[in-house]
């Protein structure tokens, strides 16, 4: 789920809910306590609704003694002078938050209450048969009087004006309407609270989750610990930043992995390079102190001795020569001259100067060529060049047979142009085809830079097939001999629609 459909889910329920649950509690607190006025004070028909309304409560609370009181001065208006019964009235009233005056004339004959407020409330009662307030509802008496007042009409037996009123004290509300509204503060906080705290676990779960992965996994990346695995546990912004994280961290992974096989072959670099170097300068060293010690006595044995520095610095310079080449290929520093090329004509070209030179090896050189004239390729001649006599020289390291054979063929496959290379040398291990064309890799135990070389000759030739978009693979036999294929696109034109 994503962050932002979290926090609005969030904010709907801290609104929904506890409107909801205040609702709900609402009913149920004001039901109890309707059950518990309506026990305590003796009336019936009170609703949740008229809490919004305490007066409307109160009202309710003097209706029975109102209408007792109603139905008394209409059959036996004299007990309106007897002290005792209006003395007993009075108790039943003041049970219900409520007290009973007396007035004659003008003079109050009974006083039911000590309040103070009570002056307030004679002060503000209403005259003899007055019709608006002579009502069961009752009149409510504002400012400092704060009493809700019903008014009875009458003659006393001697012919005075008689009024008497049922006083009720709004100003302190009945306790269970007060404690409903207390019950209810507390409540709704209550709802807030435990909504506040399910909202808070169920955002924090959801982003610590993921917080608390990526830290870790920041703690591994700092310290060097690569091998680990970022799993993300959603698909929220926190998840996709994860998946970011992971895929940094494989990436760091790979760089750390290539810097160490980098830094490895470098090693093995100088390791091959100070071994292959080694055999030259010994045998140069050796010949020239020959020469000098005057163990070469003669000319023809001083001849030998020059011929055999000169070809060992031959060697050394070779050497040198192809780690450059393979450095300079390796970095991509070697811009490449790509043209149309004749495969006809390039291949006799190139056939004509690799005869002259297996003739002079005395190796026996066979061309076969299966190509249209006019299929051509798009090639650097000078590095395809060097691609075919890399892996001539590398067959001649490797013959072992007195009559050495080398043959070249070309044929069309398709879209391609393959060239084959076949020798009758003694052939490459199972074990080593996979590996011949990595950099260092040599199948030569003995790691003779005469027969070894530099272990690099067939990675360059790789390099460049397949900076020409080509492909480069051996087939071989052991004792019998080893065939390279590689494989060229060939160039085709794009008719212009006119």
């Amino acid at each position: 789920m994503k962050l932002k459909t979290r926090l609005i889910i969030a904010f709907l329920t801290i609104i929904l809910i506890p409107v909801m649950l205040s609702v709900v509690m609402i009913m149920i607190f004001g039901r109890y306590q309707i059950g518990a006025i309506e026990k305590t004070y003796g009336i019936t028909g009170t609703t949740v609704e008229s809490f919004s309304n305490p007066v409307q409560v109160l009202a309710r609370l003097t209706e029975e003694p109102y209408h007792e009181l109603k139905d008394m001065i209409r059959t036996e208006p004299e007990k309106m002078i007897d002290a005792a019964w209006l003395e007993e009235f009075n108790q039943r009233l003041l049970e219900k938050k409520s007290y009973l005056l007396v007035r004659r004339d003008d003079i109050l004959v009974y006083i039911g209450t000590n309040s103070k407020l009570s002056r307030k409330v004679m002060e503000q009662l209403p005259e003899h048969e007055d019709s608006d307030f002579a009502s069961e509802n009752g009149m409510y008496l504002g400012g400092e009087a704060q009493s809700l007042v019903k008014q009875v009409d009458f003659l006393f037996p001697g012919g005075e004006k008689g009024s008497t009123f049922i006083v009720t004290d709004v100003s302190n509300v009945i306790p269970e309407v007060k404690e409903f509204f207390i019950d209810m503060l507390f409540g709704v906080i209550l709802v807030l609270i435990l909504t506040a705290c399910i909202l808070f676990i169920w955002i924090y779960k959801g982003i610590m989750s993921s917080v608390g992965k990526m830290q870790t996994a920041a703690k591994n990346i700092k310290e060097g610990n690569l091998d680990f695995e970022l799993k993300a546990s959603s698909g929220d912004e926190l998840g996709i930043l994860c998946a970011s994280l992971e895929d940094m961290r494989k990436r760091l992974k790979d760089n750390a992995e290539e810097k160490i096989a980098f830094d490895r072959e470098n090693k093995e670099l100088i390791s091959n390079i100070s071994h292959d170097l080694k055999t030259p300068v010994t045998t140069i060293k050796g010949y020239a102190e020959g020469i000098m010690d005057g163990v070469a006595d003669t000319p023809e044995k001083v001849d030998k001795y020059v011929r055999t520095i000169y070809n060992k610095a031959n060697e050394m310079d070779m050497l040198i020569n192809e780690l450059t080449l393979y450095s300079k290929i390796d970095t991509n520093r070697i811009p490449y001259n790509f043209s149309i090329l004749s495969v006809n004509e390039y291949f006799n070209d190139c056939v004509e100067d690799l005869s002259l030179e297996m003739e002079s090896k005395n190796i026996e050189f066979s061309y076969f060529n299966y190509v249209d004239a006019k299929v051509c390729v798009i090639a650097d001649a000078e590095q395809l060049k060097r691609v075919v006599h890399n892996i001539v020289n590398n067959s001649l390291k490797y013959m072992d047979k007195e009559r050495a054979k080398i043959n070249l063929r070309v044929k069309d496959v398709g879209d391609f142009v393959q060239v084959e290379l076949e020798d009758n040398g003694k052939g490459i291990a199972a074990k080593d085809l996979p590996n011949i064309f990595d950099r260092f890799y040599r199948t030569d135990a003995s790691r003779n830079s005469s027969k070894g070389g530099s272990g690099i000759g067939l990675s360059i030739v790789k390099k460049i097939i397949e900076e020409h978009g080509g492909k480069i693979w051996a087939a071989s036999r052991e004792n019998t001999g080893t065939t390279m294929y590689f494989v060229l696109r060939k160039y085709q034109e794009v008719p212009v629609n006119e």
